[in-house]
């Protein structure tokens, strides 16, 4: 009987162990409504990171011509999407992939050397499990809200645009000098919390993104 109840008592460690995994809720959320509009038959290019891929609502749109698949999800850091490679990215067979990681990283003060060992790590997982594909990272984004990190944003950008550059498959995009007006952030592409965007703010992200889609 003592050896049931400790059977029960691990079994419902584990169950307890995974409601309590990161965003399990919201990326579930984001694989049902993802899977109802995917064509399996049509070649894909996921977006997914943080909240600034998560609203990013007109993507799809943006580039008709493509099938494009948002599974980005607010708040998160690389050491989360590291959980979710699945759900967020392989399942969906992408042709190219673009990511938004590091903008969370460094506000929760982690150190940009560290924040790059968890994305070479991600990489080398994708890299692996699907050869093919096309990865593309996006630079970290300069924000109102943020601008006091900027020194440490800016570290992480040259890591993030140097592992591209050493990496056979991996582009690196820079969305963080277009976003500024000479050496400030520009004061018009923010909403009122002065960290997440505005149209005019992704009108940038597009220039600087639309020749990586092609």
């Amino acid at each position: 009987m003592i050896r049931y109840f400790l059977i029960f008592l691990l079994g419902l460690g584990t169950l307890c162990a995974q409601e309590e995994l990161p965003f399990a809720k919201e990326v579930k959320q984001i694989e049902q409504q993802t899977r109802s509009i995917w064509d399996q038959n049509k070649a894909t290019i996921v977006f997914t990171g943080s909240s600034s891929i998560r609203f990013w609502k007109d993507i799809q749109e943006r580039f008709p011509s493509q099938q494009v698949l948002n599974t980005g999800f607010g708040g998160s850091q690389f050491s989360d999407l590291a959980l979710y490679l699945d759900e967020l990215i392989l399942d969906y067979r992408p042709v190219k992939v673009f990511i938004y990681e590091g903008d969370n990283d460094i506000f929760a003060k982690k150190r940009p050397r560290n924040i790059l060992k968890t994305a070479q790590k991600i990489l080398g997982q994708l890299q692996q499990r699907s050869p093919g594909m096309e990865i593309v990272l996006i630079s970290a984004k300069p924000s109102i809200s943020r601008w006091k990190f900027r020194g440490k944003y800016r570290r992480l950008n040259r890591k993030l645009q140097k592992l591209a550059q050493e990496t056979e498959g991996i582009d690196f995009v820079d969305v963080w000098y277009p976003m500024l007006d000479k050496r400030k952030v520009k004061q018009d592409i923010f909403v009122e919390d002065g960290l997440h965007m505005n149209k005019k703010g992704y009108d940038i992200w597009y220039d600087a993104i639309k020749e990586y889609v092609q």
